[in-house]
């Protein structure tokens, strides 16, 4: 049996050539589970999980893509899945890049401040805001900003080109900062009006 055939008899029901497929890939699944969580039992937990949902799904798969990139990015969003229920580092958004890499600007150390941004960033903001980016933005700025992926690792999980990681990046961070300092401007606004309550109660 070769993959193809596992893959058409496993969409039809077949448990040996779900079992194939398991065997087949379980190690990268295993692995890229690993590099983004660093626990060893939470890896194995969640790449049992990435395989349950592949059971489910495999039917809905049609070969616009490797069926590799496919799973890798099923397995992807499993682990973000995971991910967005923990608390989320209030940094990571400056931009760490070369002059001539996405904004253009002189390189940024990363780590280091970024005096935008500065004042206007709390843990349940941040969260919440990185959680009204557009899917494509959200999850290259995760697995670059909070789990350190390189753009050449990214491209390979999501099926893309390097430049276009980059971009899609360089638009989440800018798409960021617009949704804090709104979230900034507007707890501002909750804070003269709440003032002016509690002075009228007063008066």
């Amino acid at each position: 049996m070769n993959e193809a055939d596992a893959i058409r008899f496993a969409q039809q029901g077949d448990a040996t050539a779900f079992e194939f497929l398991y065997r087949l890939h379980s190690r990268r699944v295993y692995a890229l589970c690993l590099r983004m969580v660093g626990s060893p039992s939470d890896a194995e937990d969640l790449a049992q999980e990435a395989f349950l949902q592949l059971f489910r799904k495999i039917g809905t798969f049609r070969g616009e893509s490797a069926f590799s990139t496919w799973l890798h990015r099923m397995t992807v969003n499993v682990v973000l899945m995971r991910l967005r229920k923990k608390t989320l580092p209030a940094s990571s958004l400056e931009e760490a890049t070369d002059p001539d890499e996405e904004a253009g600007g002189p390189r940024r150390d990363f780590g280091g401040p970024d005096l935008r941004l500065e004042g206007s960033i709390d843990r349940v903001n941040l969260n919440r805001c990185v959680e009204q980016l557009p899917y494509g933005y959200r999850t290259v700025f995760e697995l670059h900003d909070v789990q350190g992926f390189e753009h050449n690792e990214i491209a390979r999980i999501m099926g893309c080109s390097i430049g276009n990681s980059k971009s899609q990046l360089h638009k989440a961070r800018m798409r960021l900062r617009e949704l804090l300092h709104e979230a900034q401007r507007s707890q501002a606004r909750e804070d003269r009006q709440s003032a002016k309550s509690h002075s009228a109660s007063e008066s």
